[in-house]
C-alpha cells in the first residue's frame, strides 16, 4: 500500500510538473514590451490625409520596421536596441495606430501602404529593408506589389494574403486576447484619442473579416526579395498559409521559428534579430 501511494504521489508530482513546464513555454506568454532607446530624431510628417508619428535610430542601410494591428512603433524596443548599432532605422505608427492620427477614411491595407510610401518619400528614403509583423507583414507584401521601387527586401512574419488564413479562434485565444489588452493600455497612453480604442478595435476588425484579398497570379508577380516567417505556435495565422505564400511567391524563403508564437519578436530576440540578419545576408 505504501508503494502504492508512493507510485501515486509521484505520478501526480509529474503531472504538476509537467503542467508547469507547459505553462512556461515562451510561446504561449506575452512579454512585456521593452523599452524604446531615445531616438535620434522624431516628428510627425503629413501623410495623405493624417499625421504620421515616425521616429530614427542610428546610421547605415536603412531598415523600416512596421507593427501589427492594434499597436505601435513601441513593439520594437529589442530590434531597435540591436540594429541600430549599424543601421538607419524607422519605426512608425500605422494611421490610427499609437500617436499618429486618422480620418474618416476606412482602415485599408492598400490605404497604409500609400502612407508609409509617402512617409518615405518624406524622409527621403529611396529604398529600405522592411521588417514587418502581422499587419505589418501584409503592408510589407502589399508594397512589393504596388511600389517594389521603394523596397530592398521585404521580411513579413505572420502576415496573410486572404481571409482564410486565420485561425478562426483567434481572437479568443489567451495569448492574443492579452495582446488586444496590452495594446488596449499603450493606446491609451500614446493616442490622440485615448477613449476611443473600442471604436478603434471595431474598424480594424472589420478590415481583417474583409483584407487582404490577394490571388496566386498576385503573388507571382512580386520580384522584390521576401522572407515569410512564422512562429510554429502562431495563434493566429495558419502554417500550411504562410507555406503556400512560399510557394506562391517567386523566390520567396520560409523560415519556421522555433518555440515562437505570434509575438516571436518579443518572446525570442536574440532568435528574431539573427533570423533578420540571415535574411538581409541572403542566407
Amino acid at each position: 500500500m505504501r508503494r502504492l501511494a508512493a507510485g501515486i504521489l509521484m505520478f501526480f508530482s509529474a503531472v504538476l510538473m509537467a503542467a508547469s513546464a507547459s505553462s512556461a513555454e515562451r510561446w504561449a506568454t506575452l512579454p512585456a514590451f521593452p523599452p524604446m532607446p531615445a531616438p535620434k530624431t522624431s516628428g510627425m510628417a503629413p501623410v495623405n490625409d493624417i499625421k504620421m508619428y515616425y521616429a530614427e535610430y542610428g546610421e547605415g542601410e536603412p531598415i523600416l520596421f512596421i507593427h501589427g494591428g492594434l499597436g505601435s512603433a513601441d513593439v520594437w524596443g529589442y530590434q531597435v536596441a540591436e540594429f541600430a548599432k549599424d543601421h538607419r532605422v524607422i519605426v512608425a505608427d500605422s494611421r490610427g495606430h499609437g500617436r499618429s492620427t486618422r480620418s474618416q477614411q476606412p482602415f485599408g491595407y492598400d490605404l497604409m501602404t500609400s502612407d508609409y510610401v509617402a512617409l518615405l518619400d518624406y524622409l527621403k528614403l529611396d529604398k529600405v529593408t522592411l521588417v514587418g509583423w502581422s499587419d505589418g507583414g501584409i503592408i510589407g507584401i502589399d508594397m512589393a506589389m504596388k511600389n517594389p521601387e521603394k523596397l530592398t527586401r521585404v521580411i513579413a512574419q505572420a502576415a496573410n494574403v486572404t481571409t482564410d488564413g486565420v485561425k478562426a479562434d483567434a481572437l479568443t485565444n489567451k495569448t492574443f486576447s492579452d495582446y488586444i489588452n496590452a495594446a488596449g493600455e499603450t493606446y491609451k497612453k500614446l493616442s490622440q484619442t485615448p477613449n476611443e480604442y473600442d471604436a478603434f478595435v471595431t474598424e480594424i476588425s472589420a478590415m481583417w473579416e474583409s483584407q487582404p484579398v490577394w490571388t496566386a497570379d498576385d503573388l507571382g508577380k512580386i520580384k522584390v526579395p521576401m522572407t515569410l516567417a512564422i512562429g510554429d505556435h502562431d495563434e493566429a495565422i495558419k502554417l500550411d498559409h504562410t507555406e503556400m505564400m512560399a510557394k506562391q511567391i517567386p523566390g520567396s524563403k520560409l523560415v519556421i521559428l522555433k518555440d515562437a508564437s505570434h509575438f516571436a519578436m518579443l518572446q525570442d530576440p536574440e532568435g528574431y534579430n539573427a533570423m533578420i540578419r540571415d535574411a538581409m545576408a541572403g542566407k
